[in-house]
């Protein structure tokens, strides 16, 4: 029994299926099942077994999720000891959607980072709403900036809101949109395809139907395609104000619209997470932290931006 069989348990219990579980660690779907069978084996229980929608626990399942849950966590604690007792910096895996990946995750950690003088190395990582509680649970993550989060106290998060902002839909400042808006062309940045995003939320109110998105690899690219008169793209006012302020793109009247968000930062509970997440929580805020959150870089070319994958995060 190792702490990866362990792993791939937990994360499959706490997302509902190996795909999940393999999309959240960057993994392939085999590798999961493959660290899941031998955990069977091992115990001589099935431990999940399939049912309705996702898995089902079996009686020895249930037991075993808190214990591992327990034993992943001390694993991460005990790696990050031995690296502290050789001189080594902190590791800070930050986790969020893809729109703040590509534009705040990067300025927040260099200026963490200048201002920790190189003793915390901060590592970002795209994640959905439904992964990102189970990874910071599991100390898989650190912090996660996004939605709420401590809703399922049996993860035992902490989620405290640090900034809030506007979800608008955004068009060509020469494009005039008519008709209802479940008909036009949506070009969406991949946290569209989140069932728990703001992003998702929006296009199921308004009645839009999957063959009317096209999902581009980050905001900026769906920004783009916007201007050439593509069609709409929803995201957060602040992000897109160098668009705005070229007067590439309009903010467009769409029913719902603007939809009032907050961004959360959500570590464990106090007394559990480590220094160096505490240290960020505290950055967070900050004057300094607070005008990076207001102003942000003009995002990265389509052509530039890779979503870290979070093999190289945890590897």
């Amino acid at each position: 029994m190792t702490l990866t069989q362990l792993n791939a348990f937990v994360l499959v219990a706490r997302l509902g299926s190996v795909k999940a579980a393999a999309n959240a660690l960057g993994v392939s779907e085999p590798a999961v099942s493959q660290a899941l069978s031998a955990l069977r084996r091992y115990l001589d229980d099935p431990l999940l077994t399939r049912g309705g929608p996702g898995m089902t626990l079996t009686p020895g399942g249930t037991r075993l999720l808190t214990i591992a849950a327990q034993m992943v966590s001390l694993g991460a604690e005990a790696e990050s000891a031995v690296r502290l007792a050789k001189g080594a910096a902190q590791q800070l895996r930050l986790v969020a959607p893809s729109a703040v990946v590509e534009f705040i995750t990067g300025p927040l950690a260099d200026a963490f980072t200048a201002r920790s003088l190189g003793s915390i190395e901060v590592s970002a990582g795209v994640s959905t709403t439904a992964e990102m509680g189970p990874l910071v649970s599991q100390r898989l993550a650190d912090l996660a900036i996004g939605p709420q989060l401590d809703g399922d106290r049996s993860l035992g998060l902490a989620s405290e809101p640090v900034f809030r902002c506007q979800l608008v839909v955004l068009a060509s400042a020469k494009s005039r949109m008519s008709g209802s808006p479940d008909r036009w062309p949506w070009l969406v940045e991949p946290s569209a395809t989140d069932p728990g995003s703001d992003v998702s939320r929006l296009l199921r109110g308004l009645g839009v139907p999957e063959k009317q998105l096209s999902v581009f690899p980050n905001q900026t690219a769906a920004w783009e395609a916007a201007v050439r008169g593509a069609g709409v793209a929803p995201g957060i006012l602040h992000l897109a104000v160098h668009q705005l302020r070229r007067r590439e793109l309009q903010v467009i009247d769409v029913p719902g619209t603007p939809f009032e968000t907050c961004w959360y930062a959500t570590t464990l509970a106090p007394e559990r997470r480590s220094p160096a997440a505490g240290s960020l929580r505290h950055f967070l805020g900050t004057p300094e932290a607070m005008k990076l959150l207001r102003t942000p870089g003009a995002g990265m070319p389509a052509s530039r931006f890779r979503p870290p994958v979070y093999v190289t995060i945890w590897s």
